[in-house]
């Protein structure tokens, strides 16, 4: 559960300054200013992973959910379970286990 926020910061900028602040929001993708004002304050940077396996692993895992629930639902009615779609989830989940160690590889060499 997140923390409540119970004080405030208050200050004032030009219109210069906030078109900069919004144009470095634009940059890293943040539309909450609140939130990057204060996580620029606190650690002063922002880290954008722009992983292209991420994206991939995720779709990958959605659609291996998707399976395994329709699965179950099948079962848990009293069907039963077709080999074929055995041997493509776990060809998927071996995909989504690559891309995990590709990922992985890439984070570890973030300085």
């Amino acid at each position: 559960m997140a923390k409540e926020k119970t004080s405030g910061i208050y200050f004032k900028v030009t219109d210069e300054e906030r078109a900069l602040i919004e144009q470095k929001m634009a940059l890293v993708g943040v539309r909450n200013m609140s939130a990057y004002i204060r996580k620029m304050c606190i650690d002063g940077y922002i880290v954008q992973l722009q992983i292209k396996e991420l994206d991939e692993c995720a779709k990958l895992l959605r659609y291996t959910s998707n399976n395994v629930n329709q699965i179950a639902r099948r079962v848990n009615s009293g069907g039963g379970v077709c080999p074929d779609e055995v041997d493509e989830i776990t060809a998927k989940l071996g995909a989504v286990e690559g891309l995990f160690g590709n990922i992985l590889e890439q984070l570890s060499k973030i300085k």
